[in-house]
């Protein structure tokens, strides 16, 4: 497989790069997770950067990047298609979202964990911070992972 990540900054609703990362998210989330469609897509869509991930031109997984706070990125939305799942999709998305925040100069990036994937982000060097908690009827988990340099 030949991933290729494309990526949109605070993008128009019609935008393709934008709407093929609300059709992994509306097909993970919404289908396959059961979180209301009323509220996947919030408030902070049109002030993210949205990386999509491509294999031979489907998009395959997507994440999003944001600055709720100056210096600290929020990595939100990260999803994988189930059949890409454990090809390195995820990996390569976070690398590239890792990438956009250095050269941002962020000095943190924090996320909100499913409780199942924390080990994923575990294995990229993100800690977790506090108790559990419940979003979207989903159990998570805050894990932060320092720039540093």
């Amino acid at each position: 497989m030949d991933i290729e990540i494309r990526t949109v900054d605070a993008p128009a609703g019609d935008d393709p790069i934008y709407r093929d990362a609300l059709s992994v998210r509306t097909d993970v989330f919404v289908e396959e997770q059961g979180v209301p469609a009323e509220i996947e897509v919030d408030e902070h869509e049109s002030t993210a950067t949205h990386f999509v991930a491509y294999d031979d031109g489907a998009a395959i997984g997507t994440a999003r990047l944001r600055e709720p706070e100056e210096a600290i990125g929020k990595v939100e939305r990260l999803a994988v298609r189930a059949e890409y799942r454990d090809d390195g999709v995820g990996t390569a998305l976070m690398e590239r979202v890792e990438a956009a925040a250095r050269e941002r100069e962020f000095e943190r990036l924090r996320l909100h964990s499913q409780v199942r994937a924390a080990p994923f982000y575990a294995s990229l060097g993100y800690e977790r911070v506090g108790d559990q908690f419940e979003e979207a009827g989903i159990p998570h988990v805050e894990m932060r992972k320092s720039l540093g340099g």
